[in-house]
Order: C-alpha cells, then structure tokens, then sequence
C-alpha cells in the first residue's frame, strides 16, 4: 500500500472581531463588551447600543408611546358639514363676524407650516441627537403625529375652499406670524449641519437649548392661543368640525410636551453642569421674549374683540402659561402669578374619541371594506 505523507495544516488562532460599525457615534456593533443593563442608557452620549429597546430605563417614555398609539385619529374621521355651512354664510349673525373670520384664517395660517417646522426637528435633528431607545420610539410616533396635525390643516383648507397660496404663506406675509418663525429657525441650525453632535459641554448645551426652544416654547406655549381660540369658537357651537379636530391635536401636543419636559429634565439630572446659573437665565429670557411673541400674535390675530374672547385674555393667558413652563423645567417664574383666564382648557384634553361617534365618519368600515386582496 503506497502511503503520502501529508503537510501538517497550521489553524490560525481567530482573531478578536472589531466592532463593526453601522453609523456614527453610539451607532456601532460592539462585539466585545457584555450585555446592556439599563443603567448603562443615557439621554444623550449614551455608550449603550441604541438599537436594544429592552431593558428599559425611562418608563415613561415607553408610556407616552402606547398612549399616542392609544389615541391615534385622523382628520377625515370628523365631518366638516355644519364649518362648511357656516363659512358660507355672509358674515353676520347667522355666520362668522369678520372679526372671526380673521382670527380663523391666521390662526390656521400659523399652524399651517409650524407643524412641519417641527417635523422636521424631530426627525433631522432631535432623533438624531437622542441615544436613548424607547425615546427615539416615541419620537417616530411624534414625527407621524405632527403629519397626522399638517394633514389636518390640508383637510380643512380644501374643505372650506381657502385659497391655499394664502394660508401656506401667512408664515411669510403676517408679521407676528413671521417674527415666530424667525426666531424658532435659531434653533434649527443644527438641522443644516450634519455634523453636529453632542459630547462636549458647549454642544450639549445647545441641544438642551434646542429641546427647550421646541418642546417648551414652540409646542408648550406657541400652540395654546391658537388651541384657545378655536376651541373657544367650538363651545359657541361654531365651525364644531375644526374645533374637534383641534381637540385631538391639543391631546396629542399635551403628550409631546410632558415628553419634552421629561427628556429636559433627564439630562439635566444626568448632567447637571449643563445646568448653570447663566443658562437658567438665558433660558428664563427666551422664555420671555418668545411670550411677547406670542402676545403680539394673539393682538394681531384678534384686533377686534370676540364674543368670550379678547387678545387681553390671550395676553393673561398666555403669562399663565409662561409661569407654568418655568416650573415644569425648574425655573422661577418670569411674571406675576396670574390666574387662568379659561379654566375650561383642561377639559378640552380629556375627551374620549368616540364622543361624536354618530357624527363623524367611520372611516375604520370604509378603510376595511376598502382592502384589496389581488
């Protein structure tokens, strides 16, 4: 038998594998270290991996989410028959005053486009920024939600036959509305540097101040005249269809502020040296200035006063509001202490969907019967 004397086969000893990368900063595949415990997430400059939802570390976070999807809607489930109508009506007593009128239309025109302002926030900038997890969950069910608000206002402008070049540009051609906006877009800077990030304390700040010039300021305190005044209109029982829909979006915009204010504070307690004494203050100024903002709206918007409405009340209101922001995040108030000049506010956040069951349309049925099944 002819035997062969084979090589001898040198096995390698298999090399430790890198961490492979699959996007920047936290966003890496780490091969060597042990399993994430939820003391190792953080708010921002997290060494966690993103990616692992479980276990968690900010409950309420996770909370805020179900309760969005708990109160998801749409625009078109709410008739707009009796707006119509009435928007057809010569303005008079059996319609709209003309002073009602003008407070309808700026009113949409500014939420028009702010909707989309802070879409585009959450999704180039703040998602980006957040190294948490279940907070990055519920920012996905905030970017849906403020598509579901600007799909709103689509709805209505073709419902009511508005010229659409003139509500989608009151951002631009309404001073107060203007002055708003312009001062927001100083805190989307970081939306056109792809560059930016977090983990320094000079840039941490800025996307603390960022968080508060969008959670606090644009959404918790910019958005409530408005909500005020629709829905002052709505308990008139005037243009119901629009005030409901305002309902749903004041709902879920009282979400997203409770969530801002949560995350706020959450880096605040995991950095405290973020929060200073000369950071406070210039936090304490936007919070003013962005209320004279918001006063100088309210004016423009209602020149002339409304049954149960007037811009003096907004004023009142909204120093309210203000005071109420500073505590939520820490701060001492900026006014006076005033009294809430409509006390029927918070009823309006605590409504169930199904309360005008009869008089929208069921758009569950016809989205079922809709299916195709090729």
């Amino acid at each position: 038998m002819t035997t062969f004397d084979l090589p001898t086969a040198t096995i390698p000893t298999p090399a430790v594998p890198a961490p492979v990368s699959i996007g920047n900063g936290p966003d890496t595949i780490d091969r060597v270290s042990g399993r994430i415990a939820a003391s190792d997430k953080a708010m921002i400059n997290a060494r966690a991996d993103v990616n692992q939802l479980l276990p968690l570390k900010y409950h309420w976070a996770w909370e805020k989410y179900l309760a969005g999807c708990n109160n998801h809607w749409m625009p078109t489930e709410v008739s707009m028959q009796a707006d119509i109508s009435l928007w057809q009506q010569p303005p008079g007593p059996a319609g709209l005053t003309e002073a009602e009128r003008t407070m309808l239309l700026r009113n949409l025109g500014f939420f028009a486009t702010a909707e989309s302002l802070v879409a585009n926030n959450i999704v180039l900038a703040v998602y980006r920024q957040l190294t948490n997890p279940e907070c990055r969950q519920f920012l996905l069910r905030q970017a849906f939600e403020e598509a579901v608000h600007t799909h709103t206002f689509q709805y209505i402008c073709t419902s009511l036959g508005l010229d659409e070049g003139e509500l989608f540009n009151m951002y631009r051609e309404i001073p107060s509305i203007t002055e708003k906006d312009a001062w927001a877009l100083q805190y989307t800077q970081h939306l056109e540097d792809p560059g930016f990030r977090t983990g320094t304390p000079e840039t941490d700040q800025a996307f603390l101040r960022d968080l508060i010039a969008f959670y606090v300021i644009f959404e918790g305190m910019w958005f409530y005249t408005g909500f005020a005044q629709i829905l002052s209109l709505g308990r008139r029982n005037k243009m119901v269809g629009i005030a409901e829909q305002y309902q749903y979006i004041l709902r879920d915009e009282s979400i997203h502020l409770n969530f801002g204010i949560d995350v706020i504070n959450s880096i605040k307690q995991e950095n405290p040296h973020l929060w200073t004494a000369e950071f406070q203050a210039e936090v304490r100024d936007m919070l003013t200035t962005a209320c004279k903002l918001e006063i100088a709206y309210g004016r423009e918007t209602m020149a002339t006063q409304m049954l149960g409405l007037n811009a003096a009340q907004c004023e009142q209101y909204m120093h309210f509001i203000t005071n109420r922001r500073c505590a939520q995040i820490g701060l001492a108030p900026v006014h006076p202490a005033t009294d809430n000049p409509f006390p029927w506010m918070s009823e309006m956040m605590d409504l169930k969907k199904e309360k005008n069951f009869f008089e929208t349309r069921v758009t569950e049925y016809q989205t079922g019967g809709g299916l195709s099944w090729d």
